[in-house]
Order: C-alpha cells, then sequence, then structure tokens
C-alpha cells in the first residue's frame, strides 16, 4: 500500500533487485523495446542518472568507508536531484522512464541491510522525491550465491559485503513485492538475457496496454 500522500505514475517503471541480477542490462533492453513499439521512453540509473549523481556513485560505491547514516543520505541527496531534474521532467513530457534503481534499493540496502530502519529510509527517501512512486517496479530476484559468478569485475562496497547482507537485502526486496503487489512484479532472474527479457516484455505490455 502506498504511503498517504504519495502520488503513483503509471510511466514511470523502476528495476530492483540484488546485484548481479542484471537490472542494467534489462533496463536497456526494455527501454529499446518501447521506443521501437512507438512508445518514447528514456533509461536512467540510480545513483549515476546525473553529473552530480556520477560524483556521487564514485564516492559512495568506491570512496572510502562510511558509515550507514551518511550512505543513506547521500542516495537520498543523489536521489532527489535525480527525480527533480531528470525523472519528473520527462514524464512531464510524456515520456516512459526505465529506471536502474529507486527508493527501494535504499529501504532493502540502508533501512533493512544496514539496519536503519525500513520506514526511516523510506520516509526520508520519499520525502526527498516529492512523494513520488513508479506505477511498476519489477523486482529481478536472484539468489546472492550466484554473485560470484555474475559479477568478474572488482566488487564495489556493497557488492563486498557479504553473504549475510545480501541475503537480508533479497529478503527485503522479497518482503516489499508481497506488502505492494499492485505495483510490484517478481521475476526470476536466473534464467538467460533474453528469457528475463520476454517476461518483463509481457509484464509491460499487460501493464502499459501495448500490442505487439
Amino acid at each position: 500500500m502506498s504511503p498517504a500522500g504519495a502520488k503513483v505514475s503509471s510511466v514511470f517503471i523502476t528495476f530492483e533487485g540484488g546485484d548481479g541480477a542484471g537490472k542494467s542490462t534489462q533496463v536497456r533492453m526494455l527501454t529499446d523495446w518501447l521506443n521501437a513499439h512507438g512508445q518514447p521512453a528514456v533509461s536512467t540509473e540510480e545513483p549515476g542518472g546525473t553529473e552530480l549523481g556520477r560524483v556521487l556513485r564514485e564516492l559512495i560505491l568506491y570512496g572510502e568507508d562510511m558509515d550507514p547514516r551518511t550512505e543513506a543520505l547521500l542516495y537520498a541527496a543523489d536521489r532527489a536531484h535525480h527525480i527533480d531534474t531528470v525523472v519528473r521532467p520527462a514524464l512531464a513530457a510524456g515520456k516512459i522512464v526505465v529506471s536502474d534503481r529507486y527508493f527501494d534499493s535504499s529501504v532493502a540496502y540502508q533501512g533493512v541491510g544496514r539496519g536503519l530502519g525500513a520506514e526511516w529510509v523510506e520516509r526520508l527517501n520519499l520525502w526527498g522525491a516529492h512523494e513520488l512512486k513508479p506505477g511498476l517496479t519489477i523486482l529481478l530476484d536472484l539468489d546472492p550465491q550466484r554473485l560470484p559468478e555474475r559479477i568478474t569485475r572488482d566488487l564495489d562496497r556493497l557488492e563486498r559485503a557479504g553473504q549475510e547482507f545480501h541475503a537480508l537485502t533479497r529478503q527485503a526486496f522479497l518482503d516489499r513485492a508481497a506488502a505492494e503487489p499492485d505495483r510490484f512484479v517478481t521475476i526470476d532472474a536466473a534464467p538467460g538475457i533474453e528469457e528475463v527479457a520476454e517476461a518483463v516484455r509481457r509484464v509491460v505490455r499487460e501493464r502499459l496496454g501495448i500490442s505487439e
């Protein structure tokens, strides 16, 4: 259920899930598919969807260690700027926005994984985003045990957080999906890229009424 006052946008689509689940690939593929089907769409990501976000991304993921509150506040600051300068203008222009992560990631990672409290982190981030909630959130679910085979580059700070942390965040995502079935659709991220992409397209066709 959406918090009181939350504004739901049916053309704001977010992808959530653990590290290595293939969100970036699926965001790109869905955006290309939407544009090919006459549905103007743009893709973006958090953090990193703005110039400021790219700086914050480097600091958060590859900079010095920081306490959980600092981490949470930096993500929230990036999100507020991203929504104000990228997402809302695109929605106002009639475009579908497809984002790699949104506030559900902060709730799972900082609220649950870092132990700051899911409710507090959600309130902070929705306040920063002027209460904007996506109309559709696609959760790509993957067993965190598969992280080493999915990510072969050097891991960032969150990816290095350990199996217990990733198990907590995975469960947090699943719990959120169960609590908001009208917004979330969970898709198994274990199969191949094209199989997952087809599952994503089926969901989007149904939700947005797009025909082949």
